[in-house]
């Protein structure tokens, strides 16, 4: 089964520095989490730093789930890589990066993720996660707009 990539890029009204103070701080993940798949953090270190390692419950269509990522690489204020050890994809890395221009931040994310089930997960992936993914996405660019500052999507 191939992998599956998803990119997005915004500019946030606030400086690299403030940005990255946000999500540096685990307990901000409820806040850009939509509220339908009850995400709760089980365990996470006050702040992130390579080899962190953050356990979440949720739920994805009313079953439960058990998350585990892990901090792979940690540069700050300018990027950072979790990845899924434990979880419901065969593959999970999501890429942060914060790129500063007159006092803004574009915030870059770039997940490569793959579904476990080979063609099932695929089918699975064109037909409910894809959508799913970028609901998801979605919500939490809204919510970075209330919780960080105001946001813009912006071509370069």
């Amino acid at each position: 089964m191939p992998d599956f990539i998803l990119e997005s890029r915004v500019w946030i009204g606030r400086p690299r520095p403030e940005v990255f103070a946000f999500f540096n701080d685990p307990a901000h993940l409820t806040g850009l989490t939509p509220p339908s798949l009850r995400l709760r953090i089980v365990r996470a270190p006050a702040a992130l730093a390579v080899g962190a390692v953050l356990d979440l419950r949720l739920a994805w269509l009313g079953l439960p789930l058990r998350w585990r990522a892990y901090i792979r690489e940690y540069d700050p204020p300018f990027r950072f890589v979790d990845v899924q050890v434990r979880g419901p994809y065969a593959r999970w890395e999501h890429r942060h990066r914060f790129l500063e221009e007159n006092g803004e931040t574009m915030m870059e994310d770039r997940v490569t993720y793959r579904l476990p089930l080979g063609p099932l997960g695929e089918l699975a992936h064109r037909h409910l996660v894809e959508g799913q993914l970028h609901a998801l996405w979605d919500y939490r660019t809204r919510r970075l707009g209330e919780l960080v500052g105001p946001i813009r999507r912006r071509e370069g």
